[in-house]
C-alpha cells in the first residue's frame, strides 16, 4: 500500500503542476506573443506540446490520483462501483448532448482534450466526470455519516449534495472552457446564464444525480464512507480544480463573471470545506473481501484491537 500511496501523491502533485503550467500558458504566454517569439526551438516545441496535450494530461493525472486513492482506502470493488456508472452514464449524456442538445444545450467539442469518441466527445471528458464526481460524492457522503438519521436518508443526502458540488464547479469551468479566446468547447446557442443555457446546469445536476445514484445502489453498506482525516485529498482535488477554472474565468473574461464565481464558492468551495470538517473522525469498519491488502482506513482500528 505504501507504494500505491507514493504513486497516488505523485500523480496528484503532477496534476496540480500541470494545471499551474496550463494557467501560465493561458494567462501569460498566449496573451503575449512576443514571449513566444523569443523562445528557443526546444521551448517552442515544449510549449506547443503543452498546449496540445496539457488538457489531456491534467485530466488523466487527476483520474489516476483519485482512482489510486480510492483503491488504497476503500478497495477495488467500491472503485469499480463508482467508475463504471460515472464513465458510462456521463459518456452517454455527452454523446446525447453533442448529438441532440439534450441535456446540456446545443454544443460541440473543439480540439485539445484528446481523441473524440464517435467523433463527438473527447475520451478525457468521462474521466473528468469520474474523478470530480467521486471527490464530490466522498465529501458529501462523509459529512452525511455524521447526521443521526436512517442510512437511506444519508445516501440520498450524499447524492444531492455531491451533485450540487459538481454543478457548482461547472459555474467556473464552463465559462473558462467555452468563452475565452482559447476555448475547448462551444455552445451553439446564446445562453441565458452568463453565456450558458440554464439547461446546461440542470443537465450537470441531473447527470451527477444519475450516476451517483447508480453507484450508491451498487455499494455495500458503508463502502464509500471515509473519516475526516482521509478526506483531505478529495477536498484538495476539488479546490485546485475550482481554482483552475476560476482563475481563467476571472482573468480572461469581463467583470460580470465574478457573479458565477461567487456562486461557485458559495455552493461549491464553502460546502466542500464544511463537509470535510463535518465528517466524523471514525467510521464503522467494513472490511472488504476484494483485496489482500487492508484498506488504510482500517489500520488504526485493527491496531487498537490488537492492543
Amino acid at each position: 500500500m505504501k507504494q500505491i500511496e507514493i504513486t497516488e501523491r505523485t500523480c496528484l502533485g503532477i496534476h496540480i503542476l500541470s494545471m499551474a503550467f496550463g494557467l501560465a500558458g493561458l494567462l501569460w504566454v498566449l496573451p503575449n506573443p512576443e514571449f513566444i517569439g523569443n523562445l528557443s526551438p526546444f521551448g517552442l516545441k515544449l510549449f506547443g506540446w503543452s498546449m496540445a496535450q496539457g488538457g489531456v494530461s491534467y485530466i488523466l493525472l487527476g483520474a489516476a490520483a483519485v482512482a489510486l486513492f480510492v483503491y488504497r482506502t476503500l478497495g477495488w470493488k467500491p472503485l469499480l462501483a463508482f467508475f463504471l456508472p460515472a464513465v458510462g452514464l456521463s459518456l452517454c449524456s455527452e454523446l446525447l448532448g453533442t448529438s441532440t442538445g439534450f441535456p446540456f444545450g446545443a454544443y460541440h467539442y473543439l480540439n485539445g482534450l484528446g481523441y473524440k469518441i464517435a467523433g463527438l466527445v473527447p475520451f478525457t471528458i468521462p474521466l473528468s466526470w469520474f474523478y470530480m464526481g467521486f471527490v464530490c460524492y466522498l465529501l458529501a457522503r462523509g459529512a452525511m455519516e455524521a447526521v443521526p438519521t436512517a442510512r437511506w436518508v444519508r445516501q440520498i443526502g450524499a447524492i444531492a449534495f455531491g451533485a450540487m458540488l459538481l454543478t457548482a464547479w461547472d459555474l467556473v469551468l464552463d465559462p473558462a472552457m467555452s468563452q475565452t479566446a482559447f476555448p475547448f468547447w462551444e455552445f451553439e446557442e446564446v445562453g441565458e446564464f452568463f453565456g450558458m443555457p440554464y439547461r446546461n446546469l440542470s443537465g450537470w445536476l441531473g447527470t451527477g444525480v444519475l450516476y451517483m445514484s447508480v453507484a450508491a445502489a451498487l455499494q455495500h453498506k458503508n463502502q464509500f464512507v471515509l473519516p475526516r482525516q482521509q478526506l483531505g485529498l478529495p477536498f484538495i482535488v476539488y479546490l485546485v480544480n475550482f481554482v483552475f477554472g476560476a482563475a481563467i474565468t476571472l482573468v480572461l473574461l469581463d467583470s460580470q463573471f465574478v457573479i458565477p464565481t461567487l456562486l461557485s464558492i458559495l455552493f461549491g468551495v464553502v460546502p466542500a470545506f464544511a463537509f470535510w470538517q463535518f465528517a466524523p473522525s471514525q467510521v464503522p469498519d467494513t472490511i472488504p473481501d476484494d483485496t489482500d491488502d487492508t484498506p488504510d482506513r482500517l489500520v488504526p482500528s485493527l491496531e487498537t484491537a490488537a492492543k
